[in-house]
């Protein structure tokens, strides 16, 4: 197939440049603050509209926050050593999905603190609200051509700019339809009865990681790393395999303590 080669500004407005990727950043945080708005609405939520626009807001920044610290601190540690000053460059790109889950988590507490509210029933809250965005991050990856997979013969293999003249696997639509829709459906169906605490989140983590393991298989580490072990460990992995592990973990407690 014919890689579209779809321009990444969005709109110029003279010397500024609206890219695509931010404003697939927030068409993720509209996602999320509609379904919650959704489900507080719901009867016997136990949430008011108020509380989840004060959530989204400290959600978004852990999302920004945490994915730029941890795209650094995760995949350019030694560049970070050698120029800290980096971790402000957002305009030369890079987060990570891993560090904005730890950002995440991470404002969900100030949160519950402020809220007075347990912390694993609003990581339960949230979880659901997730994927739509992490869907639309992957599409804004795919504007921009980048993080594409391993060479392949497939019908829907595509030539990438800066990917060399070998069809290669569309490996960050594989992650929109895994992490954004499959992913949706699951938590969000899931989530839709009663469910034990802990329960929802460890769904979320287990399946997030899997998808992403899967995926991995066939994408293209970062130039810089490279491939950990074997020819086939990547680091992206290595941050997912405890999803999966602590993730079953958290729904088997959650379970076991509700027996």
């Amino acid at each position: 197939m014919t890689y579209p080669d779809i321009d990444p500004v969005a709109l110029s407005l003279g010397p500024v440049k609206i890219h695509w990727y931010g404003v697939l950043y927030l068409v993720a945080f509209a996602s999320a603050w509609w379904l919650g708005r959704y489900r507080a609405r719901q009867p016997n939520s136990g949430w008011q509209v108020e509380q989840v626009e004060d959530l989204i807001f400290y959600g978004a920044l852990g999302v920004v926050l945490g994915g730029r610290i941890g795209y650094v601190l995760f995949y350019n540690f030694t560049a970070f050593l050698d120029n800290p000053l980096m971790l402000f460059t957002v305009w030369q790109g890079g987060m990570s999905f891993h560090g904005g889950l730890l950002g995440v988590m991470l404002a969900i507490g100030f949160y519950a603190r402020k809220q007075q509210r347990g912390y694993f029933e609003v990581l339960d809250f949230v979880a659901p609200l997730v994927p739509l965005g992490l869907g639309a991050g992957r599409i804004g990856n795919f504007i921009n051509a980048e993080l594409w997979g391993k060479v392949s013969d497939l019908p829907w293999a595509m030539v990438f700019p800066g990917g060399g003249p070998e069809p290669r696997h569309p490996s960050m639509l594989y992650e929109f339809f895994l992490e954004g829709v499959v992913l949706f459906l699951i938590i969000w169906f899931y989530s839709g009865k009663p469910r034990p605490a802990l329960a929802v989140s460890g769904l979320f983590g287990a399946c997030y990681g899997l998808f992403r393991i899967l995926v991995e298989f066939v994408r293209m580490p970062d130039a810089h790393i490279g491939y950990l072990a074997g020819g086939w460990l990547t680091k992206g992995m290595l941050l997912s395999l405890p999803m999966v592990v602590i993730g079953v973990g958290m729904m088997l407690y959650a379970y076991r303590k509700k027996a």
